[in-house]
This record gives C-alpha cells, structure tokens and sequence, in this order.
C-alpha cells in the first residue's frame, strides 16, 4: 500500500497528501507504531542471539561432561522472551498494517482541488445534443412493454431491472460491441474471469477493508461477488513477477458486477441508473510507471471512442480532490448526456492506481539480465458501462412520433439489421 521507508522520510509529503482528502495528520501514529516493531524487532533479534550464543555454551558443557543446568534455566527464559516479544511483533505490525491499508492513495499533482463532484474540470465536450430533454428510459421502456421493474421487484426487491425483447437485444449487443472494438481495434485481450473472488482480491484492489459495507458475500464459503471486472483482472498478476519486456498487459472482459450500494440511499433511486447489479466492460492495464500517465491518455480515448461510434454526446472531466477514489491517484469521468434528465451522468471512470494495488498484491516487474524488481502500475477504467449506455441509447434515439427508439448505425449488425425498436 505504502513504502514505510518513504513515510519515514517524507511524512510531511504524506501529511500534505492525505490532506487533500480532507484528513487529519495520519504520520504520528504510523511512525509511532513503527518505531515500537523495530524496537521490539530489535529486542527479539538480540534475544534470539543470546539464545543462540547459550544454547552453543550448554552443547560445548555437556560434551566436556559439565553441569549446563544454569545456562539452561536462562535459555528457558530467553525463549519466553522470544514469545512475547514475536506476539508484540505480530500486534503491532498488524495494527501498522491496518492503519495503513486503511488510507487512500496520494494524489497527483495534476488532480483539481475541491470538495464534491461539483468541483470537477471539465476538459472537453463531445457530439452534438439532438434531445435537449424529454421522456426518460423508465418512460419509454414501460411504454414499449420491453422494462419492467415490477416483475424484478417481486423476485429480487428493490434496484433490480428485467428487459425483454429487443430491449434485452440491444444490451447484449452493446457489451458485443466495446468487445469486440476493445479487441480489434484497442489491443486488449478478452478475459472470462470469475464472478466469485477471495477476500485477499478485494484487498489487492482496494475494496476491503474500507468498503466491506458496499461487497455482496456468501455465507457457505466466503467469497465475494465482484463489484466490478477490475477485481479479477488486476489479479491477474497479484504476487507475480512479469517481465518488464511484457509490458504494457492489456485485459477487457464483460461481467455483472453486483453492489449493495449501502451509502446510496436516496441517490439514482429511479430507473437503471444505480442497481445492485448490472453488467460493464472493464479494461485494465499493467505497465510500467514510466509508462503510466500515457497508458492513463490511451485508457481514456478506448473509453470515449465506443462512445463516438455509438454517436452519443459526453463530456469529460478530472476529478477533483474530494472526488477521487480510494485506490486511485488521478482519475478521469466520461459522462454521457441523458435527455431525461437534461444533465450528463458519468458512463465510465478511467482510473490511474499507480503502485497502490501493486503494493498491496505484491505484483511486481523485472527486465531480462536485472536482479532488481519493482512494482508495476495498474489503471482501470469502464468500456463502458452496459446498462448506462443503453439507457443513453434509449433516451439519444427516441422518437416521439411513434415511441421508438433508433438502432444505432455500429449496432444494427448486433441486431439482426434492425433499424428501429417499436411496439410492434
């Protein structure tokens, strides 16, 4: 998660970063615990020689036929000590462990200061808005007879969605879609991860401890669903080391992602916008920290090109400070405009972690002829979200005259050559 040696010579660089997140000096009490292990350290690694050193004086005693009774007694002793001391090691390095996995990643410089997502940059907007507003998705998919939330609610409760017919088709179409353009025309590799991951994933990737709260688990045999295709793909290489010639790895994949979404109440509540589950494209990059900020670039226009291609209007932002994630040290937003609700809403987060998972998964890389190995740099980012996009779809090309909605050009060939979704 974090370098100990550079928190103990930097802490004010630490301090000053946290701050930025709106924390309170967090140094004190790393470098306090600190401190306490390498002393106890120390006491250990001296008793374990003082035992080491006896233990040969009692061999020495009774191959001369001596009394080793005393030099015995004191061995016994040293060996207690050990104990205590291995048990104190153990408390506080797991306390320092806690403490730190506990504290998000340090910002870059580049990232805007601010409090909410009403502080983010806007970097620049794309398209042309053709609806500047009008009826939502909930709307005109109960309208087509093709959503229905009832019937999921009767199974399932709250924040769950059925499609049915074309409107099923078309998000099927749309994951075929950032697929295959992720693939063919982006270089990623398609990966079928699996849906059900250890707690020691989650770690890797940022999401446990801090937000257990937000995780779906099984009870039988504790595993977690993946909040996102991001947990199994960055693993991918957790405890590895890969070879720097390797690099950059590039992996996409198409899952359901299944949030409890425990701090949301009230947020997104209507409609497809926020569900516990929903299905994405995941891109995910390992590469090296020289090439970090470049992948960070090419990450971000993979995202926005299957955006073009469906010709639908976004704009793209830098998140400000007090709205970046956890694990992330700079991150960009791509938000989609939604007519039905006259605003854009983000569609895709494209996120560079830096060393931060690499730390926390030991995953690391060395070139070919070097003994020396480091920690590689991960980003993720959404290709984008599925049920996001077809909401966009549904609310871009609806046609009021007959409540339609247009088949984009990129996925009619996904459609069967279907030019328009209607009633009939």
């Amino acid at each position: 998660m974090f370098d100990i040696r550079a928190i103990r010579n930097n802490p004010d660089e630490f301090d000053a970063g946290w701050a930025r997140r709106e924390l309170d000096e967090q140094t004190p009490a790393i470098l306090s615990l600190d401190t306490q292990r390498r002393t106890v350290q120390v006491a250990l690694q001296d008793a374990q020689a003082d035992r080491n050193a006896e233990s040969q004086k009692i061999g020495a005693i009774k191959k001369s036929g001596g009394d080793a009774s005393e030099q015995m007694k004191f061995v016994a002793k040293l060996k207690e000590e050990i104990s205590e001391h291995e048990e104190k090691e153990r408390v506080l390095g797991a306390q320092l462990n806690d403490l730190l996995s506990s504290l998000p990643n340090l910002m870059s410089e580049e990232v805007p200061n601010g409090a909410s997502e009403d502080d983010n940059q806007e970097l620049y907007r794309w398209g042309e808005i053709k609806r500047e507003s009008g009826a939502d998705h909930v709307e005109i998919g109960e309208a087509l007879g093709l959503i229905d939330f009832e019937v999921a609610a009767k199974m399932s409760g709250a924040r769950f969605t059925m499609l049915k017919g074309a409107l099923a088709r078309m998000e099927r179409a749309l994951a075929q879609f950032f697929l295959d353009t992720h693939i063919s025309d982006h270089g990623y590799m398609e990966i079928s991860p699996p849906l059900l991951v250890r707690d020691n994933a989650l770690y890797g990737t940022g999401q446990l401890p801090k937000f257990a709260e937000d995780q779906f688990s099984t009870k039988e045999t504790n595993h977690f669903l993946i909040p996102t295709a991001e947990v199994p793909l960055t693993n991918i290489v957790a405890n590895d080391i890969v070879e720097g010639e390797s690099l950059p790895l590039r992996f996409c994949a198409h899952t359901p992602c299944f949030r409890s979404e425990a701090g949301s109440a009230g947020r997104d509540t209507r409609g497809m916008l926020r569900q516990h589950q929903f299905y994405k494209v995941e891109m995910v990059s390992i590469t090296t920290p020289e090439q970090s900020h470049a992948e960070h670039e090419r990450m971000l226009a993979c995202a926005e090109n299957v955006l073009k291609k469906l010709e639908l209007p976004f704009r793209t932002v830098t998140l400000c400070s007090g709205d970046t994630g956890f694990g992330a040290t700079k991150t960009y937003d791509i938000e989609v405009w939604l007519p039905g609700q006259e605003t854009y809403r983000e569609i895709s987060s494209v996120s560079n972690c830096g060393d931060f998972q690499a730390r926390r998964m030991n995953a690391r890389s060395r070139n070919k002829g070097e003994k020396d190995t480091r920690f590689v740099h991960t980003l993720n980012g959404s290709g984008v979200a599925v049920g996001r996009a077809l909401i966009a779809v549904i609310e871009n090309y609806y046609d009021p005259e007959d409540g339609g909605i247009f088949v984009p050009e990129v996925l009619k060939p996904y459609m069967g050559s279907i030019e328009k979704i209607t009633a009939k």
